[in-house]
């Protein structure tokens, strides 16, 4: 797989009906997924999105979560760069670049969902999300 960049949008608790919304507009294939299939399924937010991603047919993606428990939702600053793909080398690379003189709010390190995930903010205030998944056998 390539590695993608593409926009990461946060939501204040209306993720699905955002990402439903832009399904409509862009067409495409969207899978959602919630914080329940990854943790306590009785818990409050358990039926909040915790990440989607609408593939359409002219090549766009577009990801989208609610913004986890404990972290701040922000109007106007709801938004990162996500950079994924299964090249750890070169992905780990951007990161290195990226979190330089920046700060690092997430370690990229090994998460409950299997990836290795990192958040940081370059030097220059851009939000970027890194996301190594294990290569496709």
């Amino acid at each position: 797989m390539a590695s993608r960049l593409n926009p990461y949008l946060s939501f204040d608790g209306d993720a699905r009906q955002a990402m439903e919304f832009y399904e409509q507009v862009f067409g495409g294939t969207l899978a959602l997924n919630t914080f329940g299939a990854f943790g306590d399924a009785d818990a409050p937010e358990a039926d909040k999105i915790m990440h989607g991603m609408l593939e359409t047919p002219s090549g766009f993606t577009l990801m989208g979560a609610d913004t986890p428990p404990g972290m701040e939702y922000t109007p106007g600053t709801n938004f990162a760069v996500s950079l994924s793909g299964d090249d750890e080398a070169e992905l780990r690379g951007y990161w290195e670049k990226l979190s330089a003189g920046g700060s690092v709010a997430v370690p990229l390190e090994k998460q409950m969902w299997g990836d290795v995930f990192g958040m940081c903010t370059d030097r220059f205030g851009v939000p970027w999300m890194v996301d190594i998944s294990e290569p496709a056998g």
